[in-house]
């Protein structure tokens, strides 16, 4: 989550979905707001603390955090806006990303079939690095309400359209987006990755964002 109150945004980083590069392109913005060293200040004083004092928004926190966290006044004038990408294609993202940087959690699943229903096991015991892309994407948008609460929900499938979408509704000139790092080992398509069990698999899991965000198997 990256918050600016000169700018008057609240970017919603959600794993995997392009947000790295998102708030590598506005860290000029947040560097030149005012309120940039108390928060980083606070940030290390949570840090410091082993995160005990509250005082810092972690980097995928929902949109929830922040609306409870903040005066309703400062919260409402925000734009509020965050990237979401086909659950299908974002678990082969996550898996490669595992298996290149944290190869301890593939918990001795070599191949992508049987990493995700492993993964996706609910007798698993928890791990954070894997639990953050089995989480509904839909959760990170919406309040205690069920109700969405961000302004513009872009797509990673359009991610550099949607961000300069983003840059104009901040206020600011379109920011160019640092290079994507992809995955060497991966196939381009993410359906191969997939047979009709593990399709439905997923279908099943992320129910919930296949229907808020209209995401398909196959896209038109």
């Amino acid at each position: 989550m990256l918050l600016s109150p000169k700018y008057k945004f609240l970017f919603v980083h959600i794993a995997k979905t392009g947000g790295t590069s998102v708030r590598a392109a506005l860290q000029r913005q947040r560097r030149r707001d005012p309120w940039a060293l108390p928060i980083f200040l606070c940030n290390r004083l949570s840090h410091l603390s082993g995160h005990r004092l509250a005082v810092k928004l972690p980097r995928h926190a929902k949109v929830i955090a922040a609306k409870e966290l903040l005066p309703r006044e400062v919260f409402d004038s925000l734009f509020k806006f965050a990237f979401v990408r086909n659950p299908w294609d974002l678990q082969v993202s996550s898996f490669h990303h595992i298996r290149r940087e944290r190869s301890h959690y593939l918990g001795g699943h070599e191949d992508f079939a049987s990493f995700l229903r492993w993964k996706l096991d609910p007798e698993r015991p928890y791990q954070y690095h894997l639990d953050t892309s089995i989480e509904l994407q839909s959760d990170y948008l919406i309040d205690l309400h069920g109700a969405v609460v961000v302004d513009f929900i872009g797509r990673y499938e359009r991610l550099a359209e949607d961000f300069e979408t983003a840059c104009g509704r901040i206020g600011i000139a379109p920011l160019p987006l640092p290079h994507r790092r992809q995955a060497t080992d991966r196939r381009r398509d993410y359906r191969a990755y997939y047979d009709d069990e593990t399709a439905e698999l997923v279908a099943r899991h992320f129910a919930g964002d296949i229907a808020l965000l209209g995401y398909r198997f196959d896209p038109d």
